[in-house]
């Protein structure tokens, strides 16, 4: 029998990633590129997850997204108002990106804190994102194409974005490495920085999540 490989629980809480095993033969190639099982795992203490007690996240699916980007761009920090807020678990089906965490939620050890981690199409990784983290990546191939499902249906109204060249978040974008300018959309350009969004109130609460994941694991 083929068993993926348990998700890994990233330095931030809430973020977790998953590294499949890969099948292959002269036909092509099989993975499991999600499993919910291992996703509620990679959260409780038991199973080595971040902290004793926590609930296993789970992901009740609602929308599924693709997105293709030419290289050198940039999209995000994106998040939404919690609840519901919008977990997503991405992984990249073709190219590469730098895939980025960013913790949002006041309150939080981490507050402030991004983790990066590259998604591409020969690992085919794949990278869960809870409710109240910010998520933002740049394309690093010609072409890339991404794939995510959602916890929740795009909502304009609660969905928010901060400034991902922010020199206080300090996300060390490659860009000289990749030689380009970033291309951002016109939203994320006119984002608000970290610290304008903390002093607007647009962020979510720590304490807020970590209520609304028990209220998940309850439900």
């Amino acid at each position: 029998m083929w068993h993926s490989v348990a998700m890994q629980p990233l330095a931030i809480r809430g973020a977790s990633l998953f590294t499949p095993q890969i099948h292959g033969d002269d036909r092509g190639l099989f993975l499991e590129w999600f499993r919910a099982d291992r996703l509620a795992e990679s959260s409780q203490g038991s199973s080595g997850g971040p902290a004793d007690g926590d609930p296993g996240w789970s992901l009740e699916l609602k929308q599924a997204n693709c997105s293709v980007s030419d290289r050198g761009v940039l999209r995000g920090v994106h998040f939404a108002d919690v609840p519901p807020g919008q977990a997503k678990y991405v992984t990249c089906i073709s190219g590469a990106i730098l895939d980025v965490v960013v913790d949002l939620r006041v309150g939080s050890p981490t507050f402030g804190r991004w983790e990066a981690v590259r998604l591409d199409d020969e690992t085919r990784q794949g990278l869960y994102i809870a409710e109240g983290l910010g998520h933002a990546f740049l394309a690093l191939s010609e072409r890339t194409t991404i794939v995510y499902l959602c916890s929740e249906g795009y909502s304009p109204g609660r969905e928010h974005a901060i400034h991902p060249l922010d020199p206080d978040l300090g996300i060390d974008w490659p860009l000289d490495v990749l030689g380009v300018d970033p291309q951002l959309s016109s939203k994320d350009s006119a984002a608000p920085s970290l610290a304008e969004a903390l002093d607007s109130g647009l962020l979510p609460r720590y304490q807020q999540c970590l209520d609304y994941y028990e209220k998940l694991r309850i439900g």
